[in-house]
């Protein structure tokens, strides 16, 4: 094996892998995997409306990623918190509910893609009554349907998500399959890694030369 194969050869095997594990191969959730989530959301003791959202969410599954939109707008006064200390106010309680999900997932290939403050009030509302204002916004990536739901089956979520609820005056989070995202961290880590080892290659060469 030459040395330019080398050189060429790892950050390759580096990049297939990440490729393999970002990437959802599992494909559409089956009948009998909605069937078990749906049974964890009845035994975590979810709403019956909840539960029928997640089971019409695992049944339309694609098999593809997606991206969770998310508009904010905190509790300026959420009150004392079960399990949370005396006084915390909504981004301390918001703190404690993605301590949990963080974690969870990014070993699932998941994670934020942008958070930010609002930078205005909402400029085009149609149908809508009392969403002019919000203090946040993000855009959270989610490998599958079945990352996804298995995060929100899990019984340490229901222990988390009444924080997140009560730092909330409102929200609206609905996911979006990309068909186009020039941020995917495929498309950039394949960049850099073609970019990184092309400069190694190129030294090498001249230093031969």
């Amino acid at each position: 094996m030459t040395a330019r194969t080398k050189i060429w050869l790892l950050p390759a095997l580096i990049y297939g892998a990440f490729l393999f594990w970002y990437t959802p191969t599992g494909g559409p959730l089956s009948k009998a995997e909605v069937a078990g989530f749906v049974a964890k959301m009845e035994q975590n003791g979810s709403a019956a409306e909840t539960t029928a959202m997640i089971k019409q969410f695992g049944e339309e599954d694609t098999g593809k990623h997606f991206i969770m939109i998310n508009n904010i707008d905190y509790n300026e006064t959420p009150g004392d918190v079960a399990g949370a200390t005396p006084g915390e106010n909504a981004q301390q309680l918001m703190d404690r509910y993605m301590g949990h999900m963080i974690p969870a997932m990014l070993s699932r290939g998941s994670h934020p893609v942008m958070m930010g403050p609002a930078a205005y009030r909402s400029m085009d509302v149609i149908g809508l009554e009392g969403v002019d204002v919000w203090d946040m916004g993000g855009l959270v990536r989610c490998r599958s349907r079945r990352d996804f739901l298995e995060i929100v089956t899990d019984p340490a979520f229901s222990g988390k998500h009444h924080f997140k609820a009560a730092a909330l005056e409102k929200t609206i989070a609905f996911p979006v399959e990309p068909d186009f995202n020039l941020g995917d961290p495929r498309l950039l880590i394949g960049l850099l890694i073609l970019s990184m080892t092309a400069l190694v290659d190129a030294r090498r060469s001249s230093q031969q030369g």
